[in-house]
Formats: structure tokens, C-alpha cells, sequence
């Protein structure tokens, strides 16, 4: 497994999904979403497992702005700019993807 986590250091649920592949001796890649960012390759193939709408964090103070973008690309474009807007953790394992605390997803990818 080539397990990757985008999330914030001082997100809950990206500590807790740390502590979960820790716990199995599982190897992680833990970046940090606010300074690195996605690239636009990885937020495709997050996108394509989860779907957009997914991928938004409601509870960010630009959620608004995104809701009432138009267009799918629009806010796909405006995720890439600004990953404060990204839910977290984002756990990849080549194409597969999970938003969020997902445990039971991770057990089937072992």
C-alpha cells in the first residue's frame, strides 16, 4: 500500500486517521494541505473516487462562494487555489480515495 494523507495539523480527524494506520504498523505519507496543497493530477484522481461535492468542506468561511459556483470546473479550479477549502483527511491508496474519518473503508484496502 502507498497510503498518502492530506490533511491539517490541527484537524481531529486527521490525527485520528494518523493514529489508525500507526495502530496497524501501516506506512503513511502525511502531507500538510494548507502549505503544499494538491496537485491538480492527485485532486483528479480524489475527485473521480469520491466525487466533488465530497471533496467541499461546508464548514470553511469560503464555502458560499463555492456553493454557488455554476459549474463542476469552476470549483474543482477553485479547490486547486484555495485548499482551506478541502474536507479533511483526504487518504489515498493509488486510486482509491476516502474524504473524511472512513476506518471501514481503510480495512478493505489492507
Amino acid at each position: 500500500m502507498n497510503i498518502q494523507i492530506f490533511g491539517r495539523s490541527k484537524c481531529f480527524d486527521t490525527k485520528k486517521a494518523e493514529r489508525w494506520f500507526k495502530e496497524r504498523r501501516i506506512k503513511y505519507q502525511l502531507i500538510d494541505i494548507d502549505r503544499y496543497g494538491m496537485s491538480r493530477g492527485e485532486l483528479t484522481s480524489v475527485k473521480t473516487a469520491v466525487g466533488l461535492a465530497a471533496l467541499i468542506n461546508e464548514k470553511a468561511a469560503d464555502y458560499p462562494l463555492v456553493q454557488y459556483l455554476a459549474y463542476d470546473a469552476d470549483k474543482f479550479e477553485k479547490l486547486l487555489e484555495e485548499p482551506k477549502l478541502i474536507k479533511t483527511p483526504v487518504v489515498r491508496n493509488g486510486k482509491q480515495a476516502t474524504v473524511g474519518y472512513a476506518p471501514e473503508a481503510w480495512a478493505d484496502w489492507e
